[in-house]
């Protein structure tokens, strides 16, 4: 064995419950609110603007 390694197992310090629940809400937060703001933005519909409502209107022949 060498006299630089550690002996026996190393242990660490407990982990505090507030990082975990931390964590999972920054991937919740993560994974959906992309989601959500796509799915607003996508559900507005956008008005025509006048040149393309007059295009319609009068097709050239």
């Amino acid at each position: 064995m060498e006299s630089s390694s550690p002996s026996g197992k190393v242990s660490e310090p407990p982990a505090h419950r507030w990082t975990h629940v931390m964590g999972i809400a920054i991937a919740m937060l993560t994974l959906t609110l992309p989601m959500l703001v796509i799915a607003y933005y996508s559900s507005n519909q956008a008005v025509p603007s006048p040149s393309t409502r007059i295009y319609l209107d009068n097709p050239r022949e």
